[in-house]
């Protein structure tokens, strides 16, 4: 296991790796234990009672963050016609169709999300082995495939996440920057949190929400009380 550097150890000196904090009290140690100079993103691990090896157990949707997540995501658009002025006049930073494709054949990839209209699956299937392994193949269960390209990319410009079950039943999402403060950072998280626990699938049995952490990109993790976040889900 690797040595853990002086200021990680001294980050951690005032947590108790046991306790289950209340989420309030988590974000604001988290913010107390980072010493990185830049502005670390602040991400929430989130333990699933599901077995994502069966189809109808998968949890993957996505969430529009109340105060954004601090990234600037450029949106490629694959669209025709009148739907690529839409798409440009709504913030999309590229909007078309074949021209892209080739540019995307030939090694371009200057994007972090793609969004297409129905009508246009059939051209982006052609790239789909390069935009698959990178998940930036539109989806329409992520609501990526759609006529709606407006809303869809303003949501995206917004602070809209995504966000999916691993093999081993976790999500893994980002919901913020440090400079964002303890108050920003909790209504992002719960907004996340209140969207999975939405998701839970009927099949799903026992506990679902299992475990919650959260930390900043070089801090420790700090375990979240799941039982608390439940109860203040159902109140809400």
């Amino acid at each position: 296991m690797a040595k853990r550097g002086k200021k990680y150890q001294h980050s951690v000196a005032e947590l108790n790796r046991v306790t289950l904090y209340k989420l309030e009290e988590g974000i604001s140690l988290a913010l107390k234990a980072k010493y990185a100079k830049f502005d670390e993103s602040f991400d929430v691990a989130i333990r699933l009672g599901v077995d994502p090896r069966h189809a109808d157990q998968m949890v993957r949707s996505s969430v529009v963050l109340p105060n954004g997540t601090g990234k600037k995501e450029r949106v490629l658009v694959f669209a025709k016609g009148d739907k690529i002025k839409e798409a440009l006049d709504a913030g999309a930073d590229y909007a078309g169709g074949d021209e892209f494709v080739k540019q995307i054949q030939e090694g371009w990839l200057e994007f972090e999300k793609t969004v297409a209209t129905p009508d246009m699956m059939g051209v982006v299937g052609k790239i789909g082995r390069i935009l698959g392994p990178r998940n930036l193949m539109p989806n329409a269960k992520l609501g990526t495939v759609t006529f709606d390209i407006a809303r869809v990319v303003k949501d995206i410009k917004s602070g809209k996440v995504d966000f999916k079950v691993d093999k081993a039943g976790l999500v893994h999402a980002m919901v913020g920057r440090a400079s964002f403060g303890a108050d920003k950072l909790k209504e992002n998280a719960l907004a996340l949190l209140d969207r999975i626990i939405q998701l839970k699938p009927s099949t799903s049995k026992g506990i679902y929400l299992k475990g919650i952490s959260i930390s900043t990109t070089m801090g420790p993790g700090i375990k979240i009380d799941p039982i608390e976040i439940r109860t203040r889900m159902k109140h809400a």
